[in-house]
């Protein structure tokens, strides 16, 4: 199978060295300079430097070489949120019935919308889907043990990314709740600041600092939002019980290659939010997200007091030892 994969990042990236042994796989990197370096030392340094780039694994900084590799393959997006739009669009003036899956979580900063709704916008009635899940590039890149599931109303291009990825270190589910899967891959990033907030005030050992009770009712209660919003926009609950909700969330607020944990951490020693981005060198996507969130479930009517209490950290109107004081003078209430 040929397999385009739009974006080398530390995902793109980990996806095509996963990809490259079975597969003949093209990775695009828009940067010239970067695609030179990556032929030259077969290392993506700026991302996953430990991990030599399979000697098979084709490398280009030709946009359109790499949209007409994979016409009768695959098309893998793999930039971040931001640039989702432009890649689908470029994609439908090549080929408007091409199916194409994306691996970026999150809500477009602006529009508020998930990757699905911009498809359905940019390439009605086209082939469109996401891979997703529990899963940090690093490990995958390794070839360590990896559950991954892709969704799509449109079983042949479920199927194809199974065909695609899956092998044995790599399992890949497929689901028909394309909005459960995105939703829950969305809102984890936001969660995880807020329990890398909670955790990094729980290691200045003061009085009264939450732990890991508190950890565990934070991630809980955060999978409750999780899933009102989900529900809200159309997806199944029992989505938010499987690999893209909970299996993520999990992975991403607890596991220390988190760089959304690592933004809550670096707010609760006292950094600012420009110090904490600049020190991470990668897209923290948690950081984009959690306004558009918020405001998709205030347009929807659902709560989620978790989210709110990120974002008055992110933008500077309240300190992380207040947001979590706040969240534990809520009133009482029944669980569900």
């Amino acid at each position: 199978m040929k397999i385009a994969v739009l974006g080398a990042g530390a995902w793109g990236t980990a996806l095509a060295i996963a990809a490259a042994p079975r597969h003949d796989v093209l990775l695009w990197a828009r940067d010239a300079a970067q695609v030179q370096a990556l032929q030259a030392e077969r290392r993506n340094r700026r991302y996953l430097d430990e991990v030599a780039l399979p000697a098979a694994l084709r490398i280009t900084a030709r946009h359109a070489e790499a949209l007409a590799f994979a016409r009768d393959g695959l098309t893998v997006v793999a930039t971040p949120m931001a640039a989702l739009r432009e890649q689908l669009g470029l994609l439908q003036r090549l080929d408007e019935g091409r199916g194409a899956l994306w691996l970026c979580k999150g809500f477009e900063a602006g529009s508020g919308a998930l990757g699905h709704e911009i498809a359905r916008e940019l390439r009605p009635g086209a082939p469109a889907g996401v891979l997703s899940g529990p899963s940090f590039a690093l490990e995958v890149a390794r070839g360590q043990p990896t559950a991954l599931v892709a969704a799509s109303t449109d079983a042949a291009l479920a199927e194809t990314a199974v065909a695609a990825f899956h092998s044995d270190a790599l399992r890949v589910y497929t689901s028909t709740d394309t909005v459960g899967v995105e939703v829950g891959g969305a809102v984890k990033n936001v969660l995880a600041i807020a329990t890398g907030i909670l955790d990094g005030l729980a290691a200045m050992g003061r009085p009264g600092a939450p732990g890991l009770n508190a950890r565990a009712a934070l991630v809980t209660r955060g999978l409750a939002e999780m899933t009102r919003l989900g529900v809200a926009l159309g997806a199944r609950a029992d989505t938010f019980m499987g690999l893209s909700g909970l299996g993520d969330l999990v992975l991403t607020a607890t596991g220390d290659l988190s760089r959304n944990r690592r933004v809550g951490l670096g707010l609760a020693q006292g950094q600012s939010l420009a110090q904490v981005v600049a020190s991470l060198g990668h897209v923290a996507e948690g950081v984009l997200t959690a306004p558009t969130v918020l405001a998709r479930a205030v347009r929807l009517g659902v709560e989620m007091p978790i989210t709110a209490g990120v974002v008055a950290v992110l933008q500077g109107q309240l300190s992380p030892t207040r947001v979590m004081q706040q969240l534990m003078s809520r009133d009482a209430r029944a669980e569900s």
